[in-house]
């Protein structure tokens, strides 16, 4: 906790910290520790993956990241090729690597870190169109690069490279299907069926998520793909107690990135890394300043995408704990060179963090990228009231909210929904039409099933445009199914 808080303040990265804290403890830290297990380091770092995949995928807004779907796509599959191409000829030609040592270097790192991901982009104020594409590509492209590290690892470079494409589109096509099914299914039970404990539903949400994992890996497929995409359904279907599930899958997160990281600094030896800082400089440098900005750049031109977008982009592939988890399977594999592959991973990812984590905020704004802070949408917390077929929902005023002066009349909620109750500096009371709502307040809304979906809409869209948020179409374009007269009474004609 204490290393969180020193990583928010100082901005540095808090992979670093957490690795140190490994390293710290380990056979040449003051720990004296001696762990040598990649095999359980890569047991428990899937694990942990999964988590924090479950995590990003609860918290990714379908809104966003609809529209950057097809540029993450080919990001994930032509441009992770693009990647393992240009990383591994370099690591071969520029540092002296055999074929297969290269190969599996440029298949690693090219997996962008989704806890990496997640954590510094969602703190960076950058237009949603680009978070929306790195975050969907850091949730995809886990998928492909784990088939084509298994593969190297197993058999060396595929002799027919073609068989190995039709088995990664298989992989991710399973996964893709399972993990929407469950994710559907699980959205589907969650909202009709009333658990007897809020407690339980973060418990329901994620052991859903996780079995989207377990059912795609069954079957053959992608369980990280599957996982991810499941937990994107479950995010955005308005789940009882959403805000609450978010809350408890991000501890989830912080615990599955703090146990990984530190794991993974327990087991490097840093005495021997000496003789692969070198190469590791190098081979970064060639991901960084060729193979990044290549993959990008090629990937996207049937885009149109602005070329400060794709620099942006290109600067923003970040690396993390995963690259170095995947470089544990040659390990498990007992291929040889494999040490040499994870020191190599290990200080590309460390130096490269360092480097491109704080400086990303400094290009988006050189690159005039950067948003300005915009009226927060709510966090609103559903409670089903199952017997009287309604819903409790409970809200906050935030400090950039536009509801700060509007009054109780001037929400216009639809009929069948009202504020009942306010909670002001501890102090609760039954509001009047005329009670002006400020910053802080807390809310309580009670709605019928019928219009529990249109109330909430209401309180983001007068949240996002004020009091004039009917007139000026706030949330309108969101109602294509109302009819003329309905609209016509939500901006008061009625």
């Amino acid at each position: 906790m204490a290393a969180v808080r020193l990583s928010s303040r100082s901005g540095l990265p808090s992979l670093l910290i957490y690795l140190g804290i490994g390293i710290a403890i380990g056979q040449d830290g003051v720990g004296g520790v001696i762990f040598d297990n990649a095999e359980l380091t890569q047991l428990l770092g899937y694990a942990a993956l999964v988590v924090i995949l479950a995590e990003g995928g609860l918290g990714t807004k379908w809104k966003e990241i609809k529209p950057a779907l097809p540029r993450a796509a080919v990001l994930s599959t032509f441009g992770v090729a693009v990647s393992v191409g240009v990383t591994a000829a370099g690591a071969h030609y520029l540092a002296g690597l055999e074929w297969r040592q290269a190969l599996l270097i440029g298949a690693v790192v090219s997996s962008t870190d989704a806890a990496a991901v997640f954590s510094v982009l969602r703190s960076v104020p950058l237009p949603s169109r680009l978070t929306g594409i790195l975050e969907a590509e850091s949730g995809f492209n886990d998928a492909p690069v784990v088939i084509l590290v298994v593969a190297f690892s197993t058999a060396g470079p595929a002799e027919h490279w073609y068989l190995l494409l039709g088995e990664i589109a298989l992989e991710l096509a399973i996964g893709a299907a399972v993990g929407l099914a469950i994710g559907w299914l699980g959205a589907y039970g969650m909202r009709h069926v009333a658990l007897p404990a809020s407690g339980l539903y973060p418990i329901a949400v994620m052991a859903i998520a996780v079995s989207a994992y377990a059912a795609g890996a069954l079957a053959h497929g992608s369980g990280f793909l599957a996982v991810y995409l499941a937990a994107v359904i479950l995010g955005n279907a308005k789940l009882p107690h959403a805000p609450a599930t978010r809350g408890f899958a991000e501890g989830l997160g912080w615990i599955g990135q703090i146990g990984m990281f530190v794991l993974l600094g327990l087991l490097v030896t840093p005495h021997n890394l000496l003789d692969d800082i070198v190469p590791a400089l190098l081979i970064g440098m060639i991901l960084t300043l060729v193979a990044r900005p290549l993959s990008v750049f090629t990937s996207l031109l049937p885009f149109r995408v602005p070329w400060q977008e794709k620099t942006l982009l290109s600067w923003a592939g970040l690396r993390g704990a995963v690259p170095i988890v995947l470089a544990t399977i040659p390990m498990v594999s007992d291929v040889p060179g494999s040490e040499t592959v994870f020191n190599i991973v290990f200080v590309l990812v460390v130096v490269y963090t360092l480097i491109q984590g704080p400086t990303l905020p400094w290009l988006a704004r050189r690159l005039q990228l950067g948003e300005g802070e915009e009226a927060a949408d709510l966090g609103i917390e559903s409670a089903p009231l199952e017997r009287l077929r309604g819903h409790l929902l409970s809200t906050s005023i935030g400090p950039t909210s536009l509801m700060h002066g509007v009054e109780v009349g001037e929400l216009r909620m639809p009929a069948g929904a009202a504020v009942t109750l306010v909670v002001r500096d501890g102090t609760s009371f039954v509001p009047s039409p005329t009670t002006v709502l400020r910053r802080g307040d807390e809310l309580l809304v009670v709605a019928t099933d019928p219009v529990r979906d249109a109330a909430e809409r209401r309180l983001q869209a007068v949240s996002q445009g004020g009091k004039l948020a009917g007139w000026l179409g706030t949330g309108a374009q969101r109602r294509p199914q109302e009819g003329a007269a309905e609209r016509g009474r939500r901006r008061g004609v009625g």
